[in-house]
Order: structure tokens, then C-alpha cells, then sequence
């Protein structure tokens, strides 16, 4: 008889791990496909180090290939599913179109950048949602430290060293930590340079899906740093001179870095079946009403939340990987190998690397702040990457031992980094990145 075709959707947190775990419950007995823009699986909890140089961009890169033994990999995006015929259709890097069959599907396809109507950001902010985004922070960050080093007029220079950061959650706060230390060492080399870094937030305080104690952790290293933090404030609109404030306020800025959170990948909702904000309505296993077949999980699937009555689970990674291991179960069940069982989960804290010596943690629900926290936050990253730890640590000694080069690369030139750019998982350590 043929063997069944698995195919998945997404090769993010969720994603990434269904195709890990089927490779090994059903290695030989299924044939395994994962279709993903990239050859590679992001751990977007690294890229705030890799826009300030701590890492290089391929320590947060894990291939695919070399990963996921008896998986083929399929370069492409996927455009559409064919429930029916059972086919999901994607176009591939050089813009042609494909049909994929499948006896069971995994959809898998993560988050993009949560977009508000707001004047001039689309056009004048960028996301960080993926390594391209973050070289290109990385490169414009260094131009306009260095431009400004060469700038006459002091309206100009206060301008390009002034970095607006709207959004503190997990990525806007690491960004903003990283980013001060990362301008600090860049305006040594010109006296007159005072780099000047803004959070923003609609949020009554920094970190607020986090308990308090971790917040008022990450607030006082932002503040301790010369970090301007402004809760209960948003950007009414935004221009190539600067932003405007919701409080009246304008600021002079050449740099508006978008981090309000992530939404669904549109994809979700386009199958055309019952959604819940944007998720696909999944039961307790995983599965689509209706379509035995198909299963959803991480940012795509409303999970009901056994925790939460009522309520689905949140967009985070410690929800995602632990779906995607589901997901790859109970598709094997469906075939006779385990049984089905329904999402079940327990948190295990969260972890916020603030750059230099300082992080805050909770491992277990226990508060930890300074090289402790750091510590914690390194060995979790370490355990949880699929790949490059030995490559990651060594960066990391480095950096501690070495100058950075303050250079451009110019690889990633503005236009090719939409803020509609989206990648295909929200990161978390130990929880979510917003």
C-alpha cells in the first residue's frame, strides 16, 4: 500500500517541531513534507543579538535539511489549500506554482507584523520579524551613528541618534536594552554624540503580559540606561522627520522600529473555514471540525485553553512547540501508532535577556534578576535551540572579549523590509516575544 503523505505547513516554532517529532514516531512509515519560505528554522528569541552584533545572522539559522531527518523540505509559500482535493498549492522562490497532495496536513503558519492604522507607518517603520529586518536595523542603526558623527547641524545629529521603539513587550523592550548599549559603544568614536533610545507602549508598564516583579526588573535597567520609557503613550502619526506622539509631542527621529505584537498569517482565515481572531478553530486535539484530516496548531489555531475556560491559548512559543509535538502525535494516532490526547500545558516562566550582565527570569514562576537571570536566559536558549550551540556560545565568549566592528554590511537595502514583511513564528523565551 502507498504510504500516507504528511504534509506541513510552516516551519516555525509549532511547525518545526511536528516535522521533528514525526521523523522519529513515524520515520519510514509516512512520507514527510514541510513547505517553508526558508531552508531554515529561525529562533527569533537570538535576533535582537544579532541586530546589535552579538551574533552573526547564521547562529540563529538552523537548517532544515541537516535537521529533520526523512523530511524533504519544499521551498515555497503557500498560497492556498484545496480541502476537496486534498492539495495545498504555494509558489516557489522563482515565482512558480505548485500543487503538494496530502492524506494528512498540518497548518502550521505562524504570525506576521500586527499592522495599525496609523499615518506614515507603513511607510516609515520597520518590523522585526526576521533576520533580513534585523541586518538592516543592524546596518541603519551604524549609518546614522556615523552620519551624525560627520553632521554640522545639532537638530540633525540629535535626529539620527534618536531611536523610537513602539511596543514593550518581549521584543520591543530586548531591542531597546540591546540597541542603548549597542549605540553607546558606536558614539564613542565622536564626542559630540549622545544616542538617545524611546519605548513606547499603550500599556500601563513595560512587560505587562509578565508578572510585576519582572517588569519593574526590566523598567529600572531600561531607565538605569538612559532609556526614555513612555507607558500609555502611542504614535498618532509618523513622517520622515520624526513621529508624533499621542500626547502632543514630537520627536525628531530618522529610526521608527514597529514591535506592537504579531497577528495570524492570513493564510489561516483564507482556507475559508470557522475562525476565532484570526485563528482557525481547532478541537482539543488539534484537529479542524470536520476535516479529520487537517490539524492547526501554534499561532494559526484557536487552542481552547484547559487553564482558561472559555478562553484560547496565546500566541507564545511555549505554546507552539508544545502544540506542534501534539500535532505530530496525534497524526500518528490517526494511523494507529498512540493514542489521540487533548492539549494540556503548564508554564514553565519566561526568560528576558536585557543585553550586557542584566536579564530578568522567572524559571517556575521564581524571580531572578542580574547575572543569575542572565545565566538562566543563556542556558534556556542553549537547551532550547535545535542546532548551533556550540557556534552561539563561542559568539557570546567572544563578544565578551573582543570589540564588536561597527560596520555596514549593506545587504539589506530599506526597501526589500516592508513593515508588511512577516515570518512564520512569534518567538518566546520561555513565553512570548511581542
Amino acid at each position: 500500500m502507498r504510504r500516507p503523505r504528511i504534509v506541513i505547513v510552516g516551519a516555525g516554532f509549532a511547525g518545526y517541531r511536528a516535522a521533528r517529532t514525526l521523523s522519529r514516531v513515524a520515520a519510514g512509515r509516512a512520507d514527510l513534507t514541510i513547505i517553508n519560505p526558508n531552508d531554515y528554522f529561525l529562533y527569533l528569541p537570538l535576533l535582537p543579538e544579532v541586530a546589535t552584533g552579538v551574533l552573526e545572522p547564521r547562529r540563529a539559522a538552523v537548517s532544515l535539511s541537516a535537521t529533520l531527518r526523512g523530511v524533504r523540505l519544499v521551498l515555497g509559500e503557500a498560497d492556498g489549500i484545496d480541502l476537496d482535493a486534498r492539495e495545498v498549492s504555494y509558489t516557489d522562490p522563482e515565482s512558480a506554482r505548485h500543487t503538494i497532495p496530502y492524506d494528512r496536513l498540518i497548518l502550521a503558519t505562524g504570525s506576521v507584523n500586527k499592522l495599525l492604522p496609523v499615518p506614515g507607518v507603513t511607510e516609515h517603520a520597520h518590523g522585526f520579524r526576521g533576520i533580513p529586518e534585523a541586518l538592516y536595523l543592524r546596518d541603519h542603526i551604524t549609518r546614522e551613528i556615523e552620519l551624525a558623527g560627520t553632521a554640522n547641524d545639532p537638530a540633525v545629529r540629535a535626529a539620527r541618534c534618536t531611536f523610537v521603539v513602539v511596543g514593550a513587550g518581549y521584543t520591543g523592550t530586548e531591542v531597546a536594552a540591546h540597541g542603548k548599549l549597542f549605540t553607546d559603544k558606536l558614539s564613542r568614536r565622536y564626542p559630540r554624540l549622545d544616542a538617545r533610545w524611546m519605548l513606547l507602549d499603550v500599556a500601563d508598564r513595560v512587560l505587562p503580559e509578565l508578572d510585576p516583579r519582572l517588569s519593574r526588573t526590566a523598567d529600572k535597567v531600561l531607565r538605569r540606561r538612559g532609556v526614555r520609557v513612555l507607558m500609555g503613550t502611542s504614535v498618532d502619526e509618523a513622517t520622515a522627520d520624526g513621529v508624533r506622539l499621542s500626547n502632543g509631542e514630537f520627536v525628531a527621529t530618522r529610526s521608527l522600529i514597529w514591535c506592537v505584537g504579531v497577528r495570524p498569517d492570513p493564510l489561516a482565515v483564507e482556507v475559508g473555514l470557522q475562525e476565532r481572531e484570526g485563528r482557525l478553530v481547532v478541537d482539543e486535539c488539534l484537529n479542524i471540525p470536520g476535516h479529520p484530516e487537517v490539524f492547526a496548531c501554534g499561532d494559526a489555531a484557536a487552542v481552547p485553553d484547559p487553564a482558561r475556560p472559555g478562553e484560547i491559548t496565546a500566541m507564545t512559543a511555549q505554546h507552539a512547540v508544545r502544540q506542534g509535538t501534539l500535532a505530530a502525535h496525534n497524526v500518528a494516532a490517526s494511523y494507529g501508532t498512540g493514542k489521540r490526547k487533548p492539549y494540556r500545558h503548564k508554564g514553565l516562566g519566561f526568560v528576558v535577556d536585557l543585553g550586557g550582565m542584566d536579564a530578568a527570569a522567572d524559571p517556575l514562576h521564581v524571580p531572578l534578576s542580574g547575572l543569575v537571570a542572565k545565566a538562566v536566559a543563556r542556558g534556556y536558549h542553549l537547551v532550547s535551540m535545535p542546532g548551533n550551540r556550540l557556534r552561539v556560545s563561542a559568539d557570546w565568549l567572544l563578544d565578551a572579549v573582543q570589540r564588536r566592528q561597527p560596520v555596514q554590511l549593506g545587504l539589506v537595502p530599506a526597501h526589500t523590509v516592508p513593515l508588511e514583511t512577516g515570518a512564520p513564528e512569534v518567538p518566546a523565551s520561555f513565553g512570548t516575544h511581542q
